[in-house]
Order: structure tokens, then C-alpha cells, then sequence
């Protein structure tokens, strides 16, 4: 009996997601280290959008060949999503990562699922299912396991960048709330680089009102982490993403992406020497768990 090949485009769509998952968490590991040559998160956050500028705008332009011109509504609703779901999550998360590990921060954005559905339910009255709410409780006590080991060395420190992480995946998951119909007017790529060029401006003109243009000269290895963070763990993620969406659909590259969390935590062990403990292990395991069963289809 022969076993049918695998289709390259399943092969190839598997590996985009992978590489997209791992490389998009990779940012909180770079944010930790530019932390220790005394940078700030306004100054951070000013430095991975200015270096992402561009490539947002040719993304925008390249998705956008072709197209009918954006209406002024729409216009409006750029603004808006680009800064709920990038300005206001990117500096939140940046601020909230000088006080949580990055393993924590990963676990808390990938809670994004939850959130979502939550916001659904206020704001357009759906329903969440029992299967779903049981998810939703098994994510969150991994959450606060892990959160509560670290509150337990860290007191106050760790409550403050939890709420600013969590607060980061609450305004994110209010941009995939909106963005629905926009999407189907003018398809991810094209919306996600004016939203994330919008970002980019505001994260650039929050940074010339709070702190005087001296503050730009950081040590070089900020410079050259911040490039790295821009091109990729920003710009290549969003490509991979959306290549691996065209060829295996978004519910396989969800899925595929809770390789995420476990890459932060071995990334935030080999190269920041977090600590690797049962605390972590375990509560990465239940917000696996809990998201997966939130995101899986049940059988009909």
C-alpha cells in the first residue's frame, strides 16, 4: 500500500507559518536585549518603525497595484486600526517588556484568541460556546501561573508589565475585531501596511514630543538590534503569514503558530538565561492547550 505524497503546497504553506511564528516572537527577545544598554521603550519603539517605515509603505503600495484608490472612509479607518492595532499594542508591549520576561509577555499576547472572542461577545452580542469558555479558563490559568511565580519574585514590577502586555493584546485584538470588513474591501496586505505606516508615524512623532532628538543617539548595538527587529521580526513575518494563509488557510497557520510561545521560551533561556522551570513549562502547556481548543473546529 503506497502513502500519498504530501502536497508541496501544504509542505511549503507549514513552513512559512513555522518561520513566521517563530521569527514574530523573536522581537521580545531583541526588545530584552536592547534594554540592557539603557534604552527606553519611546526611543525603542521609535527605532524599530522609523528602520519598518519603508517596507510598510512598499508593501502597502505593492498590494495596492491594480486597485481602485481608497475611499476617505476607509481612510478614517486606517487611522484608526493602525493606531489601536499597532501604535498603542507595539508601545504598550515594548514598555510592559522592561518589567515581565519574555516568556510571560509571548504567553499573555497569545491569549489575542480569547480576547477576541471576548470583545465579541460585548460588542456584537455572540455567543461563546461552553467549549469555548473552557478553553478560554484553561489559557488563562496558565497565564497566571506563570504570572504568579514571577509577581512572586518581582511584587509589583511584574503586575505593572503584565497589565501593560495585556493591555497591548486587548487593543490588538480590538483592531482584528474592526478590521473584518475592510479586509474584504482591501485584502490584508494592502490594509496591514497603511496600518502599520500609520504606526509608524505615530510611534515617530510620540517620540519627538516626549524626548528631545539627542535621545536618538543610542549605542550602536541598539541601532543594529532595532534594524533586525524591523526587517525580521516585523516586516518578513507579516510576508511569511500571509503566504502561509494563501496556501494552508488561517486555521492551520493559527495553529501551527502556537510554535510561538515555545520559541520565546527557549529563545528567552539560550539567550537571555531566563529561568526554565515547571512554573513556565506547565503554564505554557495549559495556554497551548486552552487556545488550541478556542481555535479548533469542533467535528460536525
Amino acid at each position: 500500500m503506497t502513502v500519498p505524497a504530501r502536497s508541496p503546497q501544504l509542505t511549503t504553506g507549514l513552513l512559512f507559518a513555522m518561520a513566521g511564528s517563530i521569527a514574530f516572537s523573536g522581537k521580545a527577545i531583541i526588545v530584552k536585549l536592547a534594554y540592557r544598554h539603557g534604552v527606553d521603550a519611546v526611543t525603542l519603539v521609535m527605532l524599530r518603525m522609523l528602520f519598518a517605515l519603508p517596507m510598510f509603505l512598499c508593501m502597502a503600495w505593492w498590494a495596492g497595484r491594480g486597485k481602485p484608490r481608497i475611499a476617505g472612509r476607509d481612510w478614517l479607518g486606517i487611522l484608526g486600526l493602525g493606531f489601536s492595532g499597532y501604535y498603542l499594542a507595539s508601545f504598550l508591549d515594548f514598555w510592559g517588556l522592561e518589567y515581565i520576561s519574555a516568556s510571560l509577555e509571548r504567553l499573555i499576547l497569545y491569549l489575542n484568541p480569547t480576547l477576541v472572542l471576548v470583545l465579541g461577545w460585548l460588542l456584537y452580542g455572540r455567543k461563546i460556546s461552553y467549549r469555548q469558555g473552557v478553553g478560554m479558563a484553561i489559557s488563562y490559568a496558565g497565564v497566571m501561573l506563570v504570572f504568579g511565580h514571577e509577581a512572586a519574585l518581582d511584587g509589583k514590577n511584574a503586575a505593572l508589565g503584565a497589565a501593560l502586555v495585556l493591555g497591548s493584546a486587548i487593543s490588538y485584538a480590538l483592531y482584528l475585531s474592526y478590521s473584518g470588513q475592510m479586509v474584504q474591501r482591501l485584502g490584508s496586505l494592502r490594509l496591514a501596511g497603511w496600518a502599520t505606516s500609520v504606526a509608524c508615524v505615530l510611534c515617530i512623532g510620540q517620540f519627538m514630543l516626549l524626548r528631545p532628538l539627542g535621545a536618538a543617539q543610542v549605542a550602536e548595538p541598539v541601532i543594529w538590534l532595532s534594524l533586525l527587529n524591523a526587517t525580521a521580526c516585523t516586516a518578513v513575518p507579516v510576508v511569511l503569514v500571509m503566504m502561509a494563509i494563501e496556501r494552508i488557510g488561517s486555521g492551520l497557520t493559527a495553529q501551527t503558530g502556537m510554535i510561538g510561545p515555545m520559541s520565546t521560551l527557549l529563545m528567552g533561556v539560550f539567550i537571555l538565561g531566563e529561568p526554565f522551570n515547571m512554573w513556565i513549562v506547565g503554564g505554557t502547556v495549559l495556554v497551548l492547550s486552552g487556545v488550541f481548543w478556542v481555535t479548533r473546529s469542533p467535528k460536525v
